[in-house]
């Protein structure tokens, strides 16, 4: 296999360091852009080539694609908390649709017309079906959503102009980390259940706080998705192969199909830990769903995949694992 040359914006987050991993491990090259607002350089491979500004700086990002001829880009930068998009709708607005959308035209206008897009299940706010479909309607319940929906509909709206292609990955909740430990969720604000649980079982935190126990779900609390990051990261090496080898543009939900609430993961991480996390109810945050569970059909077909870390068990083992590792800095 040939390697290609991809650039990756926001590859020092959480998940977009993931795919550096695995790209650098497949043999890629791999150029970093990144203004480390919230990411950071540690969790990247050593292999790629970081380069530390803002996605907006049209005159940067021009001489970075003119130097490099790049295959495809990835597009993972922008802000990921819906509670602080609830809090901040402008900023929301700025860093994940005015500044991408000034990024993905300079990319296109000079030639970079594969993209690879981040987005989210948060999409489709409150489903009105079990298992949520592609096709299904999307009805964001908060800016951070209304943001990536925005940047989805600019992507598919302008791929006939500049003759672009693309494949938009809506996530639902990403969680785990990297089986050497090479790298995993750092938040210092984190509101992600799994990453804050797992501080309380370290220790960072004297207990986790569970956003609502009157929701209409079998023991009242949220229902989600979770899928390991290494198997999101493998979908977007699929994903990059397809686009590279001259496939068509698609949208898919990543995720595994199973829903868990709440008191579940806590159950299993209590299984895990052998004593009970220390809980207590708090108020729902706003912008969060009820329930949202991916019917993952359409990727697993169209590419004949199948996850390796179909396993909430192992999910929450490599999350404490990083954490423990985190924690002896």
């Amino acid at each position: 296999m040939k390697a290609n040359k991809i650039l990756i914006t926001g590859g020092a987050g959480y998940i977009g360091s993931h795919v550096c991993h695995l790209l650098i491990d497949q043999g890629h090259e791999v150029t970093c852009i990144d203004s480390l607002v919230t990411g950071n350089k540690e969790l990247l491979p050593k292999k790629v080539k970081l380069v530390i500004f803002d996605i907006a700086e049209k005159k940067k990002v021009i001489k970075l694609i003119k130097n490099n001829n790049f295959d495809l880009v990835m597009h993972f930068a922008g802000l990921i908390r819906v509670d602080e998009s609830v809090e901040q709708p402008e900023r929301y607005k700025d860093f994940n649709y005015s500044k991408a959308k000034v990024f993905l035209e300079t990319c296109f206008e000079n030639g970079l017309k594969k993209i690879i897009f981040s987005s989210t299940a948060a999409v489709y706010g409150n489903p009105k079906v079990l298992k949520v479909k592609e096709t299904d309607p999307t009805d964001p319940l908060n800016p951070y959503a209304s943001s990536k929906l925005e940047l989805e509909n600019f992507i598919r709206e302008t791929s006939t102009n500049y003759n672009s292609k693309y494949i938009i990955l809506r996530y639902f909740n990403v969680a785990g980390a990297d089986e050497k430990m090479r790298t995993g969720l750092i938040s210092k604000v984190s509101s992600h259940l799994i990453k804050v649980a797992c501080e309380v079982v370290v220790g960072k935190r004297d207990r986790l706080i569970i956003n609502g126990d009157d929701y209409d779900t079998p023991d009242g609390t949220a229902i989600r998705d979770y899928i390991h990051v290494s198997d999101l990261a493998e979908i977007h090496l699929i994903s990059a192969n397809h686009l590279i080898e001259g496939g068509e543009s698609n949208l898919f939900n990543c995720g595994y199909g199973n829903g868990f609430s709440i008191k579940d993961v806590i159950n299993e991480l209590n299984k895990i830990i052998k004593k009970n996390l220390e809980t207590t109810i708090g108020s729902r945050r706003p912008g969060d769903s009820e329930m949202i569970v991916s019917n993952v059909e359409k990727f697993m077909k169209y590419f004949s995949w199948k996850p390796k870390y179909n396993n909430l068990n192992y999910i929450l083992k490599t999350a404490i694992e990083w954490e423990k590792k985190l924690n002896k800095k």
